[in-house]
């Protein structure tokens, strides 16, 4: 039996996902708080749905914890130890999160561009003044002066 003090340590590392299901199977299932709860829960549905399928449910009653064989459930386990792998709706949220990622680095180098070419437009008009200003003076100052 577990102290008080080690008991609460483990609530505060660990989420308890419990599913009972209408035929009263119910499963368990002890994780860290990082692994999502819509996958422990598909998790849990997958192995009580297996273990229905091997097992006819007017065996339940019968059963004794150390005698059921359930092989399947290490394959299945072994299955979601990385949930991005094993769950597709997680495998595309993090695939739309890098593309979102992606989208907002484009759109600030689109947007940065647009600063550079704003400066270059800016620029641009003012060596257009000045070349101008440059014209006029010239064309004064050659006015007085007679080409021979």
């Amino acid at each position: 039996m577990c102290d008080t003090i080690t008991c609460v340590d483990l609530l505060l590392e660990y989420m308890v996902h419990v599913y009972i299901r209408s035929d009263c199977l119910s499963g368990v299932l002890i994780a860290d708080h990082e692994y999502p709860t819509r996958v422990a829960f598909t998790l849990l549905n997958k192995v009580l749905d297996d273990f229905c399928l091997k097992t006819p449910s007017v065996d339940w009653p019968r059963l004794q914890e150390k005698s059921v064989e359930f092989a399947d459930a290490q394959a299945t386990l072994e299955k979601y130890q990385n949930p991005k792998e094993a769950d597709a709706m997680t495998k595309i949220q993090i695939d739309l999160d890098e593309t979102k990622i992606i989208l907002h680095d484009t759109i600030e180098a689109v947007l940065n561009r647009g600063e550079k070419l704003d400066d270059l437009v800016s620029k641009s008009e003012g060596l257009s003044t000045q070349s101008k200003a440059f014209y006029k003076t010239a064309k004064k100052a050659n006015s007085c002066c007679v080409i021979l």
